[in-house]
């Protein structure tokens, strides 16, 4: 079953972003895997260190979870399903909408998704304050959207194929790849003491310290922005935001703010104080 978690994923994956809007997933041949590092006890997976999409390269960077000293993964089956994971992320970056304008002879991106940059760097909504439980912040929205439903696809095939992890290090891979992960969860991740009870060696200790990070400052104000927000239709405003990133048009979006809000909704929410009065939508 090593390799069914990715397939079985992959079908379900190209149905529901064409319901999304979009038809055409990352290239498989736009995307390089890390199965091997020379560095002691590395430790492989979505939270290795700079892993991820590269949008000037439109290349994704992966790593197979586990430790990567043999070249061959210790748990084909969790490896498979954290691939369908981050693959699935990685997709939604890639077919995210993404505007560039050239000044001088520098390129600047003046949109991505639903979020908008002028020339000088400021973005049209601000970094959220330190410890903040929720986000009002465009590019943690979009990144949660990415994730929740990513780690949507991993589940759903999880459940599927009856495959779970229970104990150690495995586990807490199995609860973040699966969006399974709790306050408790993310708690424990933040002591030190904690993470090298379960981890085997140092790399993996800084793995489960940046899922945690990861979990809290992403995942979890992104689930409570959907639930402020959204309330019972939080399900609904997700795919509203999902397919806005992917189209880049607010219409959608903003129509389904407005008529539960009232008029001017996405401003109200995310427009930055020192960002130009210019409403893109």
């Amino acid at each position: 079953m090593g390799s069914r978690p990715l397939r079985d994923g992959l079908a379900l994956l190209r149905s529901r972003y064409a319901a999304l809007g979009l038809s055409r997933p990352l290239p498989l041949d736009r995307v390089m895997v890390g199965t091997r590092s020379e560095r002691e006890g590395a430790y492989g997976g979505f939270h290795h260190p700079n892993q991820g999409y590269r949008h000037l390269q439109m290349r994704a960077l992966i790593t197979v979870s586990g430790p990567l000293s043999s070249g061959l993964p210790a748990d084909p089956e969790l490896a498979a399903l954290d691939l369908l994971r981050a693959y699935a992320h990685d997709c939604l970056h890639y077919g995210s909408f993404r505007s560039y304008r050239l000044r001088g002879d520098e390129i600047v991106r003046t949109q991505y998704g639903v979020n908008f940059r002028r020339y000088d760097g400021r973005t049209y909504s601000a970094p959220d304050l330190a410890g903040s439980p929720t986000t009002r912040n465009l590019g943690v929205v979009m990144e949660g959207a990415c994730d929740r439903e990513a780690r949507a696809i991993a589940r759903q095939i999880a459940r599927r194929l009856d495959i779970t992890r229970s104990e150690g290090m495995t586990a807490y891979v199995f609860r973040d790849v699966t969006g399974t992960l709790t306050a408790t969860d993310t708690a424990a991740l933040s002591r030190p003491a904690h993470r090298a009870t379960h981890a085997p060696t140092e790399p993996a200790a800084a793995f489960l310290e940046s899922m945690g990070k990861y979990q809290e400052s992403v995942n979890a104000r992104y689930g409570r922005f959907l639930a402020d927000v959204g309330r019972d239709e939080a399900a609904d405003l997700h795919t509203a935001v999902l397919r806005a990133t992917l189209s880049g048009s607010l219409t959608g979006l903003s129509a389904w703010l407005d008529h539960r809000h009232g008029p001017r909704s996405f401003a109200s929410l995310f427009l930055n104080p020192g960002y130009p009065v210019r409403f893109p939508g």
